[in-house]
C-alpha cells in the first residue's frame, strides 16, 4: 500500500526529492517547493491557482503513481518542468512547448503591458513589428495581443522551434496577425520598415555555457549559445536594425546577464538599460536615430 494518499503528502516528498537532487529553478519556478506544487496539480488536472482546496484530497492509487512518476522524471532525468507538462507560462499566457524549442522566458514580456512607455508615445500607431529569435512565437503573440493593429513578422532560423510556434499561433488565433518566417536573422525579413524590433537573441557566453546546469542541456543549444563574449548574433542584429526601422523605430533586445559584454560591444552607441524585475541590466533600448550613428 502506497504511503502516499494526498497531495499534501506529495508535496512534501517532491519538495525534499527536488532539494535532495539539487535541481536548478531557470524555466518558471523560483525554488523546489512551486516547482512541485505546479507539477502535481498540472498531473492532476487541477487548477494551477489554487493549492489549498485540494491538499488533503483523497487520491486514486493511479493518480499518486502519475504524480510519482512526473516527481522521479524531473529528480532523475533533471527534465525541465515545461517539457513534462508541454507548457509554459509568461504572465497570464499560456505556450505550448517541447524539446524542439527553448522553454519561453523573457524579460521583455514584462515591458509590453506599459506598451515600452515613455519610448513609445502612441500604442495605437504601431502598424509592424518584427521579432527576431521567436522560439516559441511567446513574444510575438503577446505583442500581437497588446498592439491590436500591427502586424508581426515572427523570425526564427529553426524550422523546428517554428512548427512549435505555429502551435501557439493557431492556438491564440493569431494566424492572419503573426507571420512565421524561417530566416536567418534577416536574411528572408520582408522588405519593410518596423516600428518596433525586439528580440532575446541566443547570449550566453562561451565560458557561462561550458558551466550550464543540467537542465539547460535539454534546449537546443543553439538558442543558448552566443559566442566567446554572447554577443555574435546580437552585432549582426543591432548592425542591420537601422535600416529596418522607421525614424522614430525602436530595438529591444535582452541580453540576460551579459550587460558587461554589451556595453564593450555597443556602449558608445548611448544603450538606454530598461528596468524588469531583476534589475536594470537584463534588457536595452537604441533608438532609430543611435543606430545610425
Amino acid at each position: 500500500m502506497t504511503i502516499f494518499s494526498t497531495p499534501r503528502d506529495l508535496l512534501r516528498y517532491a519538495t525534499t526529492r527536488f532539494n535532495t537532487a539539487g535541481l536548478f529553478f531557470g524555466h518558471g519556478s523560483a525554488e523546489a517547493f512551486d516547482e512541485a506544487a505546479y507539477l502535481i496539480l498540472h498531473t492532476l488536472k487541477l487548477p494551477l491557482h489554487k493549492l489549498d482546496p485540494f491538499l488533503d484530497a483523497k487520491l486514486l492509487p493511479e493518480e499518486v503513481q502519475r504524480v510519482l512518476a512526473v516527481i522521479e522524471r524531473r529528480a532523475t532525468e533533471r527534465v525541465p518542468a515545461a517539457y513534462i507538462t508541454n507548457e509554459a507560462w509568461l504572465g497570464t499566457y499560456a505556450f505550448y512547448v517541447d524539446e524542439r524549442t527553448i522553454v519561453p522566458r523573457s524579460f521583455i514580456a514584462e515591458l509590453i503591458p506599459e506598451y515600452f512607455a515613455p519610448w513609445v508615445n502612441n500604442p495605437d500607431g504601431i502598424e509592424n513589428i518584427l521579432e527576431l529569435c521567436t522560439g516559441s512565437g511567446c513574444l510575438s503573440i503577446i505583442m500581437a495581443d497588446a498592439f491590436p493593429d500591427a502586424q508581426v513578422d515572427a523570425v526564427d532560423i529553426s524550422a523546428d522551434a517554428l512548427d512549435v510556434a505555429r502551435i501557439n499561433v493557431d492556438k491564440y488565433e493569431l494566424q492572419d496577425r503573426v507571420n512565421l518566417i524561417q530566416s536567418d536573422l534577416y536574411t528572408n525579413v520582408p522588405d519593410k520598415k518596423y516600428d518596433l524590433i525586439i528580440t532575446n537573441p541566443p547570449y550566453v557566453n562561451s565560458n557561462s555555457m561550458s558551466q550550464l546546469p543540467k537542465e539547460y542541456l535539454h534546449e537546443p543549444q543553439i538558442a543558448l549559445d552566443g559566442g566567446a563574449d554572447g554577443m555574435d548574433l546580437v552585432r549582426r542584429i543591432v548592425l542591420g536594425a537601422a535600416e529596418r526601422l522607421t525614424d522614430d523605430g525602436i530595438l529591444i533586445v535582452e541580453i540576460g546577464n551579459e550587460k558587461e559584454y554589451a556595453e564593450a560591444a555597443f556602449g558608445h552607441l548611448g544603450l538606454t538599460w530598461l528596468t524588469t524585475s531583476q534589475g536594470d541590466d537584463m534588457v536595452f533600448l537604441l533608438t532609430a536615430d543611435q543606430l545610425k550613428l
